[in-house]
């Protein structure tokens, strides 16, 4: 497999994808850092590194009395059951287990606190060069013994093809509300492969994300794409305590193993899309999916 670069990249879908019959390596035509040193507080040589590796950590984003409150809440969703009832909450296939819970910030006061936080908004609108909005929010539970891997993938491919995100230009931030140890399932990425685009085969089934939130099968990349990037790039294995962070940009390759350990690995995620880069039709699916996935109110968070 070769990587090909787009001699001149359509209009209508700068990063085609679940259309052909083979998989493809794009170079991707977007910027990485669309803001500068005086746009926020990441420092030059951060910026650096995240342009080159596609991510950045901050080893204490929140503090020791935060982090108890949003494990609290935590327990409170996993316990209420409005919640549990509620389309947004994702059960593991096959059971009972509480997957992940999407559009936190509107289910949970506390959450919706978060979003707006300076440390995650500053930094999020300096990477992307504008205001933001949330395009998506979700608490993940990865319990001890059961907790299942999430599977390689890059999350560009999928908000460009189901939701309509046109380009490049979202930022994602995973918080630690546990201890992330190298062996209970913690977020894994190839830096640099945000470069590249994976071009996925598979026409979208309707009503895709029913399945793809409990396991996705179309839009994942194949293993010989995989493994060049990987050859090429290596794999990252984030650890740290509960309040660490990492900031991704939305095309890294990345993924989770299961986690069989006595230890409970809990995150919250958050995704900041451009006002300027606002959700169209889909690229590559039947119809949109649910707002509480994929937001279309683009009001910028103040």
């Amino acid at each position: 497999m070769k990587l090909i670069e787009h001699p001149c990249p359509g209009p209508s879908d700068p990063y085609p994808t679940r259309k052909a019959g083979e998989p493809a390596l794009l170079y991707r035509t977007d910027p990485v850092v669309y803001g500068g040193t005086g746009d926020g507080p990441i420092d030059a040589e951060t910026l650096t590194s995240f342009e080159e590796k596609g991510f950045l950590s901050v080893e204490e984003l929140l503090g020791a009395e935060e982090i108890e409150r949003y494990r609290a809440e935590l327990r409170r969703l996993s316990e209420d059951e409005a919640v549990l009832r509620d389309d947004r909450t994702v059960t593991e296939r096959g059971s009972d287990e509480v997957r992940s819970i999407f559009e936190v910030h509107r289910i949970s006061e506390v959450f919706a606190e978060l979003v707006t936080d300076p440390r995650l908004v500053g930094r999020a609108r300096q990477l992307l060069g504008s205001d933001v909005y949330v395009h998506q929010s979700r608490v993940n539970y990865k319990p001890g013994f059961k907790g299942k891997d999430f599977y390689w993938h890059s999350d560009f491919e999928t908000w460009h093809a189901e939701d309509g995100m046109p380009r490049m230009r979202a930022v994602s931030i995973s918080i630690a509300l546990t201890e992330n140890f190298v062996h209970n399932g913690g977020l894994m990425i190839m830096p640099g492969s945000h470069r590249t685009f994976v071009s996925c085969v598979g026409e979208t089934p309707d009503d895709h994300y029913k399945e793809s939130l409990r396991g996705q099968e179309i839009g994942t990349p194949d293993p010989d794409s995989l493994s060049i990037l990987a050859n090429k790039h290596g794999i990252d294995l984030f650890t740290g305590p509960a309040g660490s962070a990492t900031m991704f940009d939305c095309n890294c390759m990345h993924g989770s193993n299961g986690n069989i350990t006595p230890f409970p690995r809990s995150n919250v995620f958050i995704v900041f899309n451009s006002v300027e880069n606002t959700c169209e039709e889909p690229f590559a699916a039947p119809s949109r999916r649910p707002e509480f996935i994929a937001a279309r109110d683009f009001t910028p968070i103040r």
